[in-house]
């Protein structure tokens, strides 16, 4: 569907033949008023100007596909009444199908209009640098190596990474509205916005290959895949129409033969059995409801690969975490630190030593200690034991502490799971700190909120079962498994298959890949490897474990508007049905129930656009209610 703005091509045919079709049967109805006898030519223009479209599609179904549809009982049913004499009804019966299925596309479009606006965000131009010189050239032309100019307010072509420092917008892609800071070798994505000053880009991907590519096959592959509830529905239809078209004359010839009825009788009702019983509202049930949540999960940078992963969901039993990148921010912070001297020039020594380190460790620590003055000293790298320096005529020695050291707290901290290091004065311990990989804002509430809804919550790492415990204990989850090796999260998840009708899994790396593709429903987290998104049946855009939450309540939420649409269509169908057979349901009042029930069907599944009121508020902030990140000792 081309263009996020206005209406499509479909959507305004639809409409113009709806109007066509009720100005038509306005002036035949006026005619008739007045005893005009030009009055049927009137109904028969409205009928053939509304119904063509859905008569078209039905026989074209009928000879490609040797399949029934909804479309030609609706034309048999404008026929019908023709025949009889009720050129009114046949005409109504049209303009109001014809008004349900001009919804329909309003509907569709409705649903895909965000998708409609990435296209539209997506860049097709770029201004490559040239010998210091801006050149215009088509996106699918930029080549990995190339340099692109970015002005400031201006998307971004393609991928790459920065050359100085901005501030994007990345809306388009992960669904949040605060600008995010990037620094020199960041990563920078296509189809985002520049906010802050012009940067050059250097281009790492090539269009097709994009982060902004890939959402867009994604989501335009979930709108062309069915829920499981909406195939199953599509699957009877077939069978459906096959017995309706029986049991017409069936009807016509046993109340005409048996109960005596008038033969017009007979068929007038058998007209009105035809238009009552077509499964139109059974047939939109689904399919605009499932559309609806796609749409609203990829505004919030949710990415659903079918409309069966939104149906799964729904009925989630159990869920395994990967630990690192998953849960846990995926680099080690200090969480306890205890000095046994007074002396200032300790911290100030652990922060000049570590500094000169690239190991995520010394950053760590160096962060941690950001706000110390720093010291001249020099340190030589020590294999296996760490970093070693002259000061003030003293060795200081920063590593992990010897076998020998016994301290309680190197005991307690390793229980733990957490990186012990020690800062010792010739050989004397002078300080301790330990460092763990700490868990993302708002991980705890997450598990509480999948506990709350009686779903177990399982963490799966590589990491020593120490750290997993402790993790798992703070964070309050079900059960916990350390020490994994990519075969043994997939045997895990397997063996939770055989407990539990719906099992996930949600991890980052390759070494998650085989778990995600063996679950239920692998999830990825969106800033984890390619591999991992691959395979997985749906994308979390940002590394935000909240959004699980929103796609969970949102599944749920579409289960229940599903579940609402098949109930009401199916009573509706009875009641009417039943009201025809007691030979007081009018034409009429037929047209207006049945077309009326698809109407107020559509325009439920429409309330999934609608976003939801989410209890846990994502912010880049930590969650200072968790023992993790309560203040250091």
């Amino acid at each position: 569907m081309k263009g996020g703005i206005g209406m499509s091509k479909e959507e305004r045919m639809a409409f113009l033949s709806t109007l066509l079709c009720l100005g038509l049967l306005i002036l035949g109805k006026i005619s008739m008023v007045f005893s005009q006898p030009i009055y049927p030519l009137f109904f028969v223009v409205a009928i053939i100007s509304g119904g063509w479209k859905q008569t078209y599609e039905g026989i074209s179904e009928l000879i490609h596909d040797k399949t029934l549809n909804v479309d030609l009982l609706m034309a048999l049913a404008a026929i019908g009444a023709c025949l009889i004499g009720n050129w009114f009804e046949g005409a109504m019966l049209t303009f109001i199908f014809c008004l349900s299925g001009a919804l329909e596309e309003y509907a569709t479009n409705k649903s895909t209009k965000e998708i409609s606006a990435l296209l539209n965000a997506a860049p097709n131009e770029a201004v490559k640098l040239i010998d210091n010189q801006h050149v215009i050239v088509p996106v699918e032309e930029l080549v990995v190596g190339d340099n692109v100019f970015v002005a400031k307010g201006a998307a971004i072509p393609i991928d790459g990474l920065m050359r100085s420092a901005s501030s994007i917008d990345e809306a388009a892609i992960s669904g949040e509205s605060i600008p995010v800071e990037k620094k020199i070798g960041d990563e920078a994505f296509g189809g985002t916005i520049n906010l802050g000053q012009a940067f050059t880009l250097e281009v790492t991907k090539t269009s097709d290959d994009t982060l902004f590519a890939q959402i867009l096959r994604l989501v335009k592959n979930a709108q062309n895949e069915q829920s499981i509830t909406a195939t199953f529905i599509e699957r009877i239809e077939n069978v459906y129409v096959k017995v309706v078209l029986i049991a017409v004359p069936l009807m016509i010839l046993f109340t005409h033969l048996a109960l005596g009825w008038a033969f017009t009788e007979s068929f007038y009702r058998g007209m009105v059995l035809l238009v009552v019983a077509s499964p139109c509202a059974l047939v939109a049930s689904a399919t605009p409801a499932t559309l609806a949540a796609i749409s609203n999960g990829a505004k919030k940078g949710i990415l659903f690969k079918s409309g069966k992963t939104l149906e799964k969901l729904a009925d989630l039993q159990a869920v395994s975490f990967d630990k690192t990148g998953t849960l846990t921010q995926g680099k080690p912070r200090v969480t306890d630190y205890q000095t046994f001297t007074e002396d200032p020039l300790v911290p100030k020594l652990l922060f000049s030593m570590e500094r000169q380190s690239n190991h995520p460790i010394a950053k760590a620590i160096t962060q941690f200690f950001n706000r110390e003055e720093s010291v001249s000293v020099e340190i030589t790298e020590v294999a296996g034991a760490g970093l070693e320096a002259t000061y003030d005529t003293k060795i200081w020695k920063l590593g992990k502490p010897v076998s020998s050291m016994n301290h309680s707290l190197v005991i307690k901290w390793h229980e733990e799971g957490k990186t012990v290091i020690s800062l010792t004065c010739n050989d004397n311990l002078v300080a301790l700190l330990a460092l763990m990989d700490l868990p993302k804002p708002y991980t705890k509430e997450v598990i509480e909120y999948f506990s709350e809804q009686n779903i177990q919550t399982t963490m799966l790492t590589g990491d020593n079962v120490g750290a997993a415990a402790f993790v798992s204990q703070q964070l309050g989850l079900t059960d916990y498994h350390g020490g994994c090796l990519p075969a043994d999260k997939t045997d895990l998840v397997k063996h939770q298959q055989e407990t539990f009708t719906v099992n996930a899994m949600v991890g980052d790396g390759i070494n998650d890949a085989p778990a995600l593709a063996t679950a239920d429903i692998g999830i990825a987290m969106g800033e984890g490897t390619d591999v991992a998104m691959e395979v997985s049946d749906m994308v979390l855009m940002r590394n935000d474990l909240t959004k699980f939450v929103y796609s969970h309540r949102l599944a749920k939420k579409m289960k229940r508007i599903v579940r609402q649409n098949i109930v009401f269509s199916l009573l509706v169908i009875i009641l009417l049905i039943s009201s025809n057979f007691l030979q007081f349901l009018t034409l009429p009042l037929g047209v207006v129930g049945h077309e009326g029930s698809t109407i107020l069907v559509i325009l439920n599944g429409l309330r999934m656009l609608i976003p939801l009121k989410d209890p846990i508020q994502s912010h880049e902030t930590e969650c200072q209610d968790c023992p993790l990140h309560q203040n250091i000792q």
